[in-house]
């Protein structure tokens, strides 16, 4: 069964506002205005960590021109196009660490340590780094982080709580790494994938001090009923401000840095912070663009938090509302989770979407999408999904219930047997989600 007219001049403006869109949160210009305001000395070493990793240090590389000695780029497999010429990269694992991130986290050691006292350091951030960099503490295992890790995307936690947790169990985070620095002079030149303006949950604050106590920790651990060993627990309940701020027990012998280079944590070299992107910022250009194709636009939020599904339910209600002058453009950035109870696959914008399409069946005039702004959405290959008031029927004449389908987590598959998932491969930005409805 094809679309109606209307349901693909939806489709095409849709289209339009996504490309676009993301092309406008690129952090090229970011980066570049950024680094003009910074006092730049010496030689300069740039560590990108991030989804966003590799445009934001292309970028840097362009600018900076003969003023940078080298560069490393730590970010997901498949997001570096190729290595940006003084660039060493490392792609590790996300949303989960693996051993290439504990690479990663040695190496930005050894990297970081190059740096002379005259010299800059200049930090490139964006989400996904809590995964992709990461060293455990002394006497937790990689294992240890990455069940941890899964248990905590599984319940449903949102990224704040997750990220305070990673902070705690990490000897890298919480700005436990800028305690290897021997410069005065370091910069962190910051993309948000946060909500709320927590910028130091940003990568699980590489370059923020961590002032967690046990007891957030605590709350968290029974809110969730997450189930930790005991020397896990241990650790996360101490004062997070204790111990190394590298973790040379997690180094080969042979490439150990010397005890000598150890800074105190209380010595550390402060970073100086400049956020440059945020989903404010992809919610306004997706704003701009609707306008542009004569939808009147209305930004609802740019902190959408909560259940996916209980989203899709919320901004699909809000499609027949009279005091939105038609046509127009509901606009809602954020970051939802989802709460795992089946064994489908999905993301969060994928079962955002499917919830909404419950309720906008038999409505010829209505389109929403809804896409993660780094172009993957959970663990897919897809960016999120785009349903409208036809997708429940086709559905059904597949012989599939949307309630069944989201009970078992399994959005992607419904979504691609209909043609519904948002394919645009890693887009090179990361800003968080939004989630746009049209009404023609």
């Amino acid at each position: 069964m094809g679309r109606s007219g209307k349901a693909n001049r939806l489709r095409l403006d849709a289209e339009e506002i996504m490309q676009r869109t993301i092309a406008d949160v690129l952090p090229d210009r970011a980066v570049c205005e950024a680094l003009k305001k910074l006092e730049l000395t010496g030689r300069v070493f740039v560590l990108a960590v991030g989804k966003a990793a590799w445009v934001m240090a292309q970028t840097a590389e362009r600018c900076l021109g003969g003023r940078m000695e080298k560069g490393l780029v730590v970010t997901k497999y498949g997001h570096a196009k190729e290595e940006p010429g003084r660039f060493a990269v490392i792609e590790a694992g996300h949303p989960v660490p693996d051993e290439n991130s504990l690479r990663a986290g040695r190496e930005a050691v050894r990297f970081l340590q190059e740096a002379g006292a005259q010299d800059t350091v200049l930090f490139l951030l964006s989400g996904g780094g809590s995964a992709l960099l990461e060293l455990p503490q002394e006497g937790l295992s990689l294992s240890d982080m990455q069940e941890a890790t899964e248990q905590l995307l599984r319940c449903g936690a949102d990224i704040t709580e997750i990220n305070l947790i990673r902070k705690r169990l990490s000897a890298v985070k919480g700005g436990k790494l800028a305690g290897c620095l021997k410069t005065g002079r370091a910069y962190s030149i910051i993309l948000s994938d946060v909500v709320g303006g927590s910028d130091d949950m940003i990568a699980s604050g590489l370059t923020y001090p961590d002032h967690s106590d046990p007891n957030a920790a605590r709350h968290i651990v029974e809110k969730y009923g997450l189930k930790l060993p005991s020397h896990v627990e241990k650790i996360l309940m101490r004062d997070g401000r204790e111990g190394k701020p590298t973790a040379e027990n997690h180094v080969p012998v042979e490439n150990r840095v010397p005890e000598e280079k150890h800074v105190p944590m209380e010595n550390r070299v402060p970073v100086e912070n400049h956020v440059v992107g945020s989903v404010r910022e992809l919610c306004l250009a997706a704003a701009g663009h609707a306008e542009a194709l004569g939808y009147h636009p209305y930004l609802l939020t740019a902190s959408m938090q909560g259940e996916a599904k209980e989203a899709g339910r919320w901004i699909s209600s809000l499609a027949d509302n009279p005091e939105y002058e038609r046509p127009f453009a509901l606009i809602a950035g954020g970051e939802t989770v989802v709460r795992v109870t089946g064994n489908g696959k999905g993301g969060r914008n994928q079962e955002l979407a499917l919830s909404a399409a419950r309720f906008l069946e038999g409505k010829e005039d209505v389109l929403l999408f809804s896409l993660g702004s780094d172009g993957t959405d959970g663990p897919t290959d897809a960016a999120g999904g785009i349903v409208d008031g036809e997708t429940a029927g086709r559905l059904r004449s597949l012989g599939m219930d949307i309630g069944e389908v989201l009970q078992e987590n399994d959005a992607y598959h419904a979504l691609q047997a209909i043609g519904g998932l948002l394919i645009t491969g890693a887009t090179g930005t990361n800003v968080n989600d939004v989630t746009v409805l049209l009404h023609a």
